[in-house]
């Protein structure tokens, strides 16, 4: 079974930048499409980005698109996201995600299924 451990989150200030890391066990990390959720509190959970098995194919959510960077080292059995010029909007709990998927943006469309996280709290604040 696929367990993910996210790591990176914190308080900063708008502006400032972030890098998550979700780490894998259990199975290899290159057999799975991988995402990046996020929940907000009183707000659903929603995909912010997604990267096919291999790396070559990435999704980003619109609101992100140009600020975050998906990556992943299978041979490290993780999966990275840069956060830049965050944003006070941006603050929820970020989740990772692992299942079997078609395509970059179904994964980032279905907010359950498969192996998750327990999260990590991304905070953006003066």
């Amino acid at each position: 079974q696929l367990q993910l451990v996210e790591s990176g989150g914190g308080l900063v200030q708008p502006g400032e930048s972030l890098r998550l890391s979700c780490a894998a066990s259990g199975r290899t990390l290159d057999s799975y499409m991988i995402g990046w959720f996020r929940q907000a509190p009183g707000k659903e959970r929603e995909g912010v980005s997604c990267i096919s098995r291999s790396g070559g194919l990435t999704y980003y959510a619109d609101s992100v698109k140009g600020r975050f960077t998906i990556s992943r080292d299978n041979a490290k059995n993780t999966v990275y996201l840069q956060m830049n010029s965050l944003k006070p909007e941006d603050t929820a709990v970020y989740y990772c995600a692992g299942r079997l998927a078609t395509t970059v943006q179904a994964m980032c469309s279905i907010p359950y299924g498969g192996s998750w996280g327990q999260g990590t709290q991304v905070t953006v604040s003066s």
